[in-house]
This record gives C-alpha cells, sequence and structure tokens, in this order.
C-alpha cells in the first residue's frame, strides 16, 4: 500500500478524482443557487365577483392566461431573455379581445381607443414607454423600440406612431381595437351619463355621481395586462400595457406608461406590473416603492406588496394589484380589489392561473 500511494500514476488518478468530485459539486451548488425560471403575468384587477361572468366566459379568461403563461415560459425555456418571454407574453394578451390592452381596449368619452405601454430591463434598467397609441398593434413592441433603438423613454401620440413608422412595426385601421362587448359597454356608459346629467348628478369630470368607474358590472374596473419574468441568467424584466380607463377624458394618462408606477424592474430588488387606478399608482410610485422596500428595507417580495397594496395604496383610498419577482424567484400576486386575472408558471411546476380572492 505504501508503494502505490508514492506512485505518481496514482496519485494524478486521486487527485483527479478529486477535482472532478470539486467540480461536480461546484456544479450542482451553481445550479441550486440559481432562481428557477419564473414567469407571472396578470390581465387586470377590479370588481372581480363571481357572477359576473358565466362558467364558459371564465374559463376562456382562464385559457388565455395559461396560454400567454406557457408561451412566455417556453421562451424561458429555451434559453431566452426575460425580456423576450414578458414580450411574447403580453403580445398574446394584446392581441386577445378578452382583455383591456391592444384588441379589446375600452373607450375614451369620445369614443376612441388610446393605448398605453411600458417595459423595463432589470439588467441595465433601461426602459421604454409609449402613451396615447391609436394605430399600433402591439404598444408593448413600440415600447420595447423606445427603449432598445432611442436616446428616449416616454414617445407619445403622433410622434410615437412617427417613431414606430420607421422601425416597421405593425400598424392596423384603428377600427381594428374595436370589440363588440367594448363598444357595447360604452354606448350604456354614455346613456347612463346622459340620464344621469338629466338628474343633476353628472360630475363634469368624471362622469355620473362623481364616479370614474360608475357603468356596467361586468365591465373590469380597471383592465390592464402585464408580465414579469426572471431568465436563466438570473435577469429580471417587467412591462405592462393597457387600454386605459373607460370613459377617460382630456387626453388623460394613467400610471401605465410611467417607469416606477406601472412597471418597475432592477436585477438588484425586483420586478413589478401594475394595474389599478392609475392616479393613486402614479402619486405612491407603486412599482418602485415595493423594489425600494425590498432593496433598502430588507423586506420579502411577499411583505413589500402587501405593504404597498394593502396599505399605503388603500389609506389613500386607490386600489388595484400587483405581480412582482424578485431576484431569487420569490414572487407574489397581490390585490386588494375583489380579484385580479393572474398566473405564474415556475420551473418544474404546472400552471396556475385564477380570477378571484382566496378560497376561490
Amino acid at each position: 500500500m505504501s508503494g502505490l500511494s508514492r506512485s505518481p500514476f496514482v496519485r494524478f488518478g486521486i487527485a483527479a478524482v478529486a477535482a472532478c468530485a470539486m467540480v461536480g459539486a461546484a456544479s450542482a451548488a451553481e445550479k441550486m443557487s440559481k432562481p428557477p425560471l419564473t414567469i407571472l403575468i396578470h390581465g387586470g384587477a377590479g370588481a372581480l365577483e363571481k357572477g359576473l361572468y358565466t362558467p364558459e366566459e371564465e374559463a376562456a379568461f382562464l385559457g388565455a392566461l395559461e396560454e400567454a403563461l406557457r408561451l412566455g415560459y417556453a421562451v424561458l425555456e429555451g434559453g431566452g431573455p426575460a425580456l423576450d418571454a414578458i414580450t411574447a407574453s403580453i403580445t398574446y394578451l394584446e392581441d386577445s379581445p378578452l382583455f383591456n390592452a391592444g384588441r379589446g381596449a375600452v373607450f375614451t368619452r369620445d369614443g376612441k381607443n388610446e393605448l398605453d405601454a411600458s417595459i423595463m430591463d432589470g439588467a441595465t434598467r433601461n426602459a421604454g414607454s409609449v402613451a396615447g397609441i391609436t394605430r399600433i398593434k402591439n404598444p408593448v413592441l413600440l415600447a420595447r423600440a423606445v427603449m432598445e433603438k432611442s436616446e428616449h423613454v416616454m414617445l407619445i401620440g403622433e410622434g410615437a406612431e412617427e417613431f414606430a413608422r420607421e422601425q416597421d412595426l405593425e400598424f392596423v385601421s384603428p377600427s381594428y381595437f374595436r370589440t363588440e362587448r367594448r363598444w357595447s359597454d360604452y354606448k350604456a356608459r354614455l346613456a347612463r351619463e346622459k340620464e344621469a346629467g338629466r338628474q343633476g348628478a353628472l360630475d363634469p369630470v368624471t362622469g355620473p355621481a362623481g364616479n370614474p368607474e360608475t357603468g356596467d358590472a361586468r365591465q373590469d374596473k380597471y383592465g390592464t395586462v402585464g408580465a414579469v419574468a426572471i431568465d436563466a441568467d438570473g435577469n429580471l424584466a417587467a412591462g405592462t400595457s393597457t387600454g386605459g380607463m373607460m370613459m377617460k377624458r382630456y387626453g388623460r394618462v394613467g400610471d401605465v406608461p410611467i417607469v416606477g408606477a406601472g412597471v418597475y424592474a432592477d436585477n438588484g430588488s425586483c420586478a413589478v406590473s401594475s394595474t389599478g387606478w392609475g392616479e393613486y399608482f402614479i402619486r405612491l410610485s407603486v412599482a418602485r416603492e415595493i423594489c425600494a422596500q425590498v432593496e433598502y428595507a430588507g423586506k420579502t417580495v411577499p411583505e413589500a406588496a402587501n405593504d404597498v397594496i394593502h396599505n399605503r395604496l388603500q389609506t389613500l383610498g386607490g386600489d388595484g394589484g400587483v405581480i412582482v419577482l424578485g431576484p431569487d424567484g420569490d414572487h407574489a400576486m397581490t390585490f386588494n380589489s375583489k380579484g385580479m386575472f393572474r398566473g405564474v408558471l415556475v420551473e418544474g411546476g404546472a400552471p396556475q392561473t385564477a380570477i378571484y380572492g382566496e378560497g376561490e
């Protein structure tokens, strides 16, 4: 045995085995330390009570959410970046007539569809957003082009569409965004507004009885779509897209295209996509506030989301929700409204989707 122990070949073999073992252990440790591939999506929060939709409608919503999850996750699974994953999910939701974003957007007071979108890269903190878009098929693609192919962060209206033409993005007729469901809601709201005006209950800014959300109970209260994801390199990304608030006036812009309110992503803290009463999300910088609590106060993602949505936002009088994803894969889908179209798909698991609150 002593002779063998002195053999250089044996010593080399032992060393090689030990080295391989160390490499294997390091690889296993690295694999364990990596966060799981994860994508979360939402399709808007608001007055979503059971009974508003038929079982067939609920199934359609949940099916669309699951398909959006699968499309985004397929990008992650194929080694693609988080930015590509959320773009895939959001464009699918924009193309669906079920959600208030892209095709299926709600109407302004003047009977138009005006779209907003934003996107942010957690690795670089680059961001892009657009507002008041009327002819771009997928506003999130324009927001991404602003981020990646311009020196700006936000473009609006005709200028944004001029830039879109330079980028060869797909234009559609404004009528593309119209759906019969949204048009019917709009006409019914107009009729109620006129009746309220005759009865002296019309607020000149917000509409009937001073409530900007008075109307058809089936109408999604704050329709927005969004996604957050983390990829194999540990990079976060977030994006949000919306048709805005139904019956809005005066070129109103909500939180969606405002970085820090409707969207935020930073590899050092978290990625957030918001949905809710935009004015309150802007005033509280909801998306950035959640990430700041994670970054500076050392809170977990669920703790930060709960504080901002259930305490700060609710105390101020706002409601809505967020999807949040941390760099370690910790995530939350938090809302103080009666429901939020939402879903999550984590590596090794199955898609999970929901509409209503706990115990649905």
